[in-house]
């Protein structure tokens, strides 16, 4: 942020908030963030997992789950105290869940919600109103290309990024005109843990899904540290992206992530053209124009 002196003008780093950082894209982020000099909050919900960074002077380290208000406003506090404000958040925590849809067991479908969605957006109502005040401002939230297409094994998951979908494009409607903006990062598989430690699976395994969702599963773990994505370059393209002062609304990451939302796109346009007469016919109908005397 801008600062005053008697002869010039210093304009400070930017102050980047990071969640999620013990592992995976919100480590290479933080990495990054501290490697360009930004002011960087980074957090965790286990923060020893981030001591590497506590030798840098431009990095604050802090505990944080993001379902636990208390934390989010002393994260919030701390990094008003030490750095003055927030410029950016990088929505990063989240876990995933692998279970068909009747498989899936209702604690574990609220607790996802509870960290992908609701996390989000607490997060996002605890920036707003400094990014508010400085009319300035860029929310970073992570998504998928599964909140743009589902597949199975991973439907609830699937729904907690839709959700964050949802409430971005909402939200970039309403905070631009005040100066903010907000970008949705939508990778495929990258080599984080987030098909390993971070995702639990159903106890419950029916038989009717195995060549589906117990496929899918299995094929999803398998992979899991050989993904094609490489944090690191994810990374490079989200702060290059948000230094470029013009960042998109969707940031695809991954050759999966194009390739399946260009498929998505061409399956909504044929069922829309398809459908485009029963669409159009479900209005009340128009009625004709009066025909005036014509003298």
């Amino acid at each position: 942020m801008p600062t005053q002196t008697s002869h010039t003008l210093v304009t400070e780093p930017p102050v980047w908030l990071i969640t999620g950082c013990s592992t995976g894209f919100g480590r290479e982020i933080a990495r990054l963030a501290v490697e360009r000099g930004f002011r960087t909050v980074i957090t965790a919900r286990n923060p020893s997992s981030l001591e590497d960074f506590a030798a840098a002077d431009n990095a604050l380290i802090l505990e944080l789950d993001v379902t636990k208000p208390d934390q989010i406003a002393s994260v919030m506090r701390a990094a008003e105290t030490r750095f003055g404000g927030v410029d950016v958040l990088v929505n990063n925590a989240g876990i995933g869940y692998f279970a068909a849809v009747e498989e899936s067991e209702d604690a574990e479908i609220r607790k996802m919600f509870e960290v992908n969605f609701f996390g989000t957006s607490a997060m996002i109502h605890a920036v707003l109103p400094g990014m508010r005040q400085r009319r300035r401002g860029v929310v970073v939230n992570f998504s998928s290309i599964g909140g743009l297409r589902s597949f199975p094994a991973v439907g609830y998951y699937n729904a907690t990024k839709f959700a964050v979908e949802g409430l971005s494009e909402a939200l970039w409607q309403e905070v631009e005109p005040l100066g903010i903006q907000v970008m949705v990062v939508e990778p495929s598989g990258f080599r984080t843990d987030w098909a390993g430690r971070s995702a639990n699976e159903a106890t419950l395994e029916l038989a009717d899904y195995v060549a589906t969702a117990g496929l899918w599963r299995t094929q999803v773990r398998e992979i899991s540290g050989k993904q094609a994505g490489d944090p690191a370059r994810a990374a490079q393209a989200i702060v290059a992206a948000v230094e470029s002062g013009n960042p998109p609304h969707h940031l695809l990451l991954g050759n999966a992530a194009f390739d399946g939302a260009m498929s998505k796109l061409a399956d909504l346009r044929s069922d829309f053209v398809a459908g485009e007469a029963v669409a159009r016919g479900a209005d009340f109908p128009v009625a004709p124009p009066k025909l005036g005397l014509v003298a």
